[in-house]
Formats: structure tokens, sequence, C-alpha cells
């Protein structure tokens, strides 16, 4: 059986890339929940707590798909940059 994948989206309209929908949903939660606990971080930042926290528990490689499924939820206007900020910032975006 073949298990369930999404296309993710790219904020500048790039291909996105084909991941299992489990390895995607678990990062987008991580993702969220980290931004609700501390407003605005740094996509270093965050990718250094998705790091530490689920390289135990995750099959694949932590900080590839950070970077896929944060450019998703950009795209998709779940989270967005934080204008003038450097290294970037990201948040949650006001439309949610």
């Amino acid at each position: 059986m073949t298990e369930e994948k999404i296309l993710t989206l790219h904020p500048q309209g790039k291909k996105g890339v084909n991941i299992l929908k489990r390895r995607y949903e678990a990062i987008k939660r991580f993702i969220m929940s980290t931004l609700k606990n501390n407003k605005e971080i740094t996509y270093q930042e965050l990718n250094r707590l998705a790091v530490e926290e689920l390289k135990s528990s995750f099959d694949g490689k932590v900080g590839w798909y950070v970077v896929s499924v944060k450019l998703d939820l950009e795209a998709r206007n779940i989270i967005e940059r934080v204008a003038n900020t450097s290294p970037h910032k990201i948040r949650l975006s006001n439309t949610n």
C-alpha cells in the first residue's frame, strides 16, 4: 500500500515537492505549535529546535522537511516572514 503524499507549494511559485503526508503533518504541527509559543522566531532557531525535538522520532532529514513545509505554509499564507529582519524571522500570518 502506498502512503498518501502531498505536493507542497512554494511562495515564489516554484515547483513544490512531493512528500509523505504524515511527515508533512508532523513538521507542520511542530512549526505551528512553536510559533504559537514564540510569536516570532528566526528560521535558524526554528530549525534547531525541530532537529533537537524530532530527530529521535522522525524518519527523515528534519532540516530538509522544515524548509519544505515552512515554504509551503508561507505559500498558503498560514505563516509569514517578518519584514526587514536579518536573519529572517517568521510568525503566524495575520490572516489566521
